[in-house]
C-alpha cells in the first residue's frame, strides 16, 4: 500500500484513500525520553477529531523518505527506510544494503530521500523502490522470499541511471490499478537539459524501466520547467476534469491525452508559475465554483497557499498560511477523519539545508489540516497539531497500518524513524 494508493476495501477517493471511520479527540504525545520502539501513554485533547500514538522506531538519521509493507508475509506491515526495514511489532531492525552513517544530518544528507514499497517482479514478495539523493539512479531492491528475516542484503537493481526532482512520485496514474514512477531525468553531465517522463518496468524488471515521455527534452533557450536534478514542485491530479490525471509542476502543468498510457508523444503543456521551491502539489475546489485549485507548500521557506483556477491557464494566488511553519517538504492529501472532505498533512523538514532556511531553529511539526465546508461551498482548512519532535521529510507514508480502518502516518527524517497510529475514542455510550 502506497502512499498515493490503497486496496483497502473500504475506501478510495480518486488518489486518495478515504476511510469512512467515526473517529473523535485525544491526541497522544511521546515524552522526549521515551526508549525507541515504545509508545508513550500521555494524552492531550485536541480538537481535530483524531487521536494518535507516537512510536519512536529510532531516535537515529537513516533516511529522509520510508515506506510500509508486509515484507516477511506475517500479516504484519513493516517498515523500509533504504538501508533498513523494521519488522513489526518490535521495529527491530535488519539490513537492506549496506548501512550509512549520516551524521545528525547538519553536514551530510541520507541516501534515501523517496522509498516505496511494490512487488516489481511479480514473484509475490514486496520489493523496495529507492532514490537515494536527487540526480542519482532510482534503484530496486529485490526481496529474497522465504527465510526475508534472517536473510543478508537484498539484491540491487537499477531502474533508471537519472531521478530527478526532489518531489518524484510513485502513483496510479492511469487509473489501472498499478503504479508508476513520474519524475524528471536528464542526460548524463547536462543539468539543465531535463525530461519529465513516467517509467514503468518491462518484461524483465531487472533491466532498466521503460521511459515514456510527458514533455519533450530540454533543449538550449527551452529547459523543462519541474525536471533538473533540483527541481522542486511536482504533483498528480485532474486538473482539468477531464477524467485523466494531469501532471503539475511549478512552472505549470501537462494534460494527460485520451490515449493515456498508450499516447506516443508529449503531452500537451500549459505554462504557469506556481511559485519556486514548492513540495507535493495537491489539488481542491476551495473556493466552491466546481474548477480545481492548486495547493502547494513551501519546501525551503515559510509559507503554504493556493492558486485558484480562472482558466487552464491563468490562477490567483491566496496565502493560506503564511507564518505556520517552514521547509514542508513533503504533503498527503486524504480524507483523514471520515466526513467525506480531503485534508491534508504535512510538517517540517528539520534541517532541510543545515541551519540556514528560514525558521530551521523551530521545532520539528508534524501538523494535518482539517478541511471543512464553507458557507458559499468552499474548502477551508483548520491546523491540528500531531507532534512538535519529528516532522516529515523529503517523502513519508500515509496509510493503514494496523488495518482497524484508519489513517496512521510514518516518517523518517533527522530527528528518526516515528510512527504514528490513530485510533478512536469510545464514549461512555459506547460509541
Amino acid at each position: 500500500m502506497s502512499p498515493l494508493h490503497c486496496s483497502h476495501p473500504r475506501c478510495r477517493r480518486g488518489a486518495a484513500v478515504v476511510f469512512h471511520a467515526r473517529v473523535a479527540v485525544i491526541l497522544l504525545v511521546l515524552t522526549a525520553g521515551s526508549a525507541p520502539g515504545r509508545a508513550d501513554d500521555n494524552t492531550l485533547r485536541n480538537a481535530g477529531g483524531l487521536s494518535w500514538t507516537k512510536t519512536v522506531v529510532e531516535p537515529k538519521f537513516r533516511a529522509e523518505g520510508i515506506a510500509a509493507a508486509d515484507v516477511d508475509k506475517d500479516g504484519k506491515v513493516d517498515l523500509l527506510i533504504g538501508d533498513l526495514w523494521y519488522r513489526a511489532p518490535d521495529w527491530k531492525p535488519r539490513e537492506i544494503r549496506a548501512v550509512g552513517d549520516y551524521g545528525d544530518g547538519l553536514r551530510s544528507y541520507s541516501e534515501a530521500m523517496t522509498v516505496w514499497a511494490d512487488d516489481v517482479n511479480g514473484d509475490g514478495w514486496v520489493d523496495q523502490i529507492v532514490i537515494g539523493f536527487p540526480g542519482k539512479a532510482c534503484l530496486w531492491y529485490e526481496n529474497p522470499g522465504e527465510g526475508v528475516a534472517s536473510a543478508g542484503h537484498w539484491k540491487e537493481h537499477v531502474a533508471w541511471p537519472s531521478a530527478c526532482n526532489e518531489t518524484p512520485l510513485y502513483v496510479d496514474l492511469f487509473d489501472t490499478g498499478r503504479r508508476v514512477l513520474v519524475m524528471g531525468t536528464q542526460p548524463e553531465g547536462q543539468e539543465r537539459m531535463g525530461q519529465m517522463a513516467w517509467f514503468a518496468p518491462g518484461s524483465d524488471p531487472t533491466q532498466l524501466w521503460t521511459m515514456n515521455p510527458i514533455s519533450p527534452p530540454s533543449a538550449e533557450g527551452r529547459e523543462i520547467p519541474g525536471t533538473f536534478r533540483f527541481a522542486h514542485g511536482l504533483g498528480v491530479a485532474d486538473l482539468d476534469g477531464d477524467g485523466r490525471k494531469d501532471v503539475l509542476c511549478n512552472g505549470g502543468w501537462w494534460r494527460q491525452p485520451e490515449q493515456g498510457q498508450q499516447a506516443q508523444g508529449p503531452w500537451e503543456f500549459h505554462p504557469f508559475n506556481f511559485g519556486v521551491n514548492c513540495a507535493d502539489m495537491l489539488t481542491e475546489d476551495i473556493d466552491g465554483d466546481g474548477k480545481l485549485d492548486v495547493i502547494c507548500t513551501s519546501a525551503h521557506q515559510f509559507g503554504i497557499w493556493a492558486f485558484r483556477q480562472l482558466a487552464p491557464t491563468r490562477f490567483e494566488r491566496i496565502d493560506l498560511f503564511p507564518n505556520l511553519l517552514s521547509e514542508t517538504h513533503a504533503v498527503h492529501h486524504l480524507d483523514l477523519n471520515g466526513d467525506g472532505l480531503r485534508d491534508f498533512i504535512t510538517g517540517k523538514r528539520f534541517w532541510s539545508h543545515g541551519t540556514s532556511e528560514p525558521g530551521s531553529d523551530q521545532p520539528a511539526t508534524l501538523y494535518w489540516f482539517e478541511a471543512r465546508k464553507t458557507a458559499s461551498g468552499g474548502i477551508a482548512y483548520t491546523p491540528h497539531r500531531i507532534d512538535d519532535a519529528s516532522g516529515v521529510g523529503t517523502q513519508f507514508w500515509v496509510g493503514d497500518l494496523n488495518d482497524d480502518g484508519l489513517i496512521d502516518i510514518a516518517v523518517a527524517n533527522k530527528k528518526g524513524v516515528f510512527l504514528f497510529t490513530s485510533r478512536a475514542q469510545v464514549n461512555a455510550d459506547g460509541r
